[in-house]
């Protein structure tokens, strides 16, 4: 299980991450929600390990410590992190992140076979910028579950290639409900699907609430008001609400 209990990051003049707090087991899909694409990247740096949080507490079945989380978890497809590059071919693509799994892992892993026993081989010669939002996805998760150690996935926007949750959505809960190989697949998104009804949590769902400053009383008048004459039909409500504004 990974549990985060208020993370935080600071930033130059406000945080980077607001206080957040969640948590998404094995077999789980977990969608967090988060207006601003900083946010959203800084929360999944700070979820797969990537980036050390400024306070609170992170941690992968107990284990605090960042390399543990780091080396159990993928970050896939953050903008400006590690997003694929517009101009790389599929092989490319495949060949270097291939490359980069541990070498008690990798074998004789190579794209060309890979791609065939993956069948992705439709897609070899295809550029990256040419994939439809749902093939692009289950390349990019293909790749990082070719990491055995891997059991945390976590997304950064996948709903920024496409408006429909179907490019995205169903691939995730997929993932999460393997039974042969069960996920802990967390997703940060702008929004939540309409009529998602799977666990969900929100970017600063951990900001401590500020107390209510408790209403001053009013003091009794000395005097006590004077009866309205017969024909006076007292102050209208404009009035009243003239007075108060000023």
């Amino acid at each position: 299980m990974l549990t985060a209990q208020e993370l935080q990051i600071n930033g130059r003049r406000a945080d980077l991450l607001p206080p957040t707090s969640l948590e998404v087991s094995r077999g789980q899909l977990l969608l967090i929600s988060g207006d601003g694409q900083e946010q959203r990247t800084a929360l999944a740096l700070a979820l797969s390990g990537r980036m050390k949080p400024g306070s609170g507490r992170l941690s992968w079945d107990g284990a605090a410590k960042t390399k543990r989380i780091r080396s159990a978890s993928a970050l896939l497809d953050s903008p400006g992190v590690n997003e694929p590059e517009q101009h790389l071919s599929v092989r490319d693509l495949v060949t270097e992140d291939l490359a980069l799994i541990p070498r008690r892992y990798r074998g004789a892993l190579l794209s060309k076979p890979w791609l065939k026993v993956n069948s992705f081989e439709d897609i070899a010669g295809l550029w990256i910028e040419q994939l439809p939002p749902a093939r692009r996805l289950e390349l990019l998760t293909a790749l990082a579950l070719a990491d055995p150690a891997v059991d945390l996935l976590v997304f950064d926007s996948p709903d920024r290639h496409s408006s429909d949750p179907a490019d995205w959505l169903p691939r995730l809960e997929q993932l999460a409900r393997d039974a042969g190989r069960p996920l802990a697949v967390a997703a940060v998104v702008s929004a939540l699907p309409d009529g998602w009804d799977g666990a969900s949590a929100e970017i600063g769902n951990a900001i401590p609430e500020t107390a209510e400053e408790p209403a001053a009383e009013e003091e009794p008048d000395d005097e006590p008001a004077a009866p309205a004459a017969a024909d006076d039909p007292g102050p209208s409500t404009t009035d009243t609400l003239q007075r108060t504004a000023k």
